[in-house]
């Protein structure tokens, strides 16, 4: 063996020592405390995606309603509180795991309500929904994970229904001045909604009552 083979697998020996040490011996604990703590990281990681989230839509509905757009103010902070759901949601599932939510909030600058529109349906919501979400997902399913894979899901879907209202929202954006409008969000998932729902939450199925309306 090489002199460069034999310090690679003593490296090799050192990291299972170091596994076995931390799952008392046990190769296969070692395993899944290393993909519990992935789980565990995204779990945190969309923690303070969301949390932030939350922030910069209540700055975006304040920089709407200042424009005159009273329908998107209205707009922002639904998404606002729908975000708010998953935030409680993914604390939730993180406290489970024997941890606490952690984030570190950024200072949003409102830009003019067509482009926070746009920077809300394309960076965050459209990215969320297609790269994001769907790799917490799979992961936590790996690991058997079945609160961080239904909070993952239910974000999923939810950042699919935003990435529809914003989109939506830019182009009528020129008809949506004067007063607020209402909106419903389904306060178990996040589910964002127009109109009232009527039976139960397409998402999660929770009843209609599960719903608050939200202007």
């Amino acid at each position: 063996m090489t002199k460069f083979g034999k310090i690679t697998a003593l490296a090799s020996i050192l990291l299972i020592a170091g596994l076995l040490v931390a799952a008392g011996g046990d190769p296969l604990a070692a395993a899944a405390k290393s993909n519990v703590s992935r789980t565990l990281q995204n779990l945190q990681s969309a923690y303070d995606s969301e949390s932030n989230a939350h922030n910069r839509y209540v700055v975006f509905a304040q920089k709407a309603g200042e424009e005159g757009y009273g329908e998107v103010a209205s707009l922002f902070r639904a998404l606002a509180r729908s975000e708010e759901i998953h935030m409680r949601n993914h604390a939730a599932a993180i406290r489970k795991m024997g941890a606490e939510p952690e984030a570190t909030i950024v200072k949003f600058l409102a830009q003019s309500t067509q482009k926070n529109l746009e920077s809300s349906a394309y960076k965050f919501e459209r990215y969320e929904s297609d790269r994001i979400y769907p790799r917490f997902i799979i992961q936590a399913r790996a690991e058997g994970n079945g609160d961080a894979v239904r909070t993952f899901e239910y974000a999923r879907a939810v950042a699919g229904q935003h990435f529809k209202l914003l989109t939506e929202a830019l182009k009528k954006l020129e008809n949506m001045h004067g007063n607020s409008r209402a909106y419903y969000v389904c306060t178990t998932c996040g589910a964002t909604s127009e109109q009232p729902v009527q039976e139960m939450c397409p998402i999660c199925r929770s009843p209609a009552d599960a719903y608050e309306k939200v202007n």
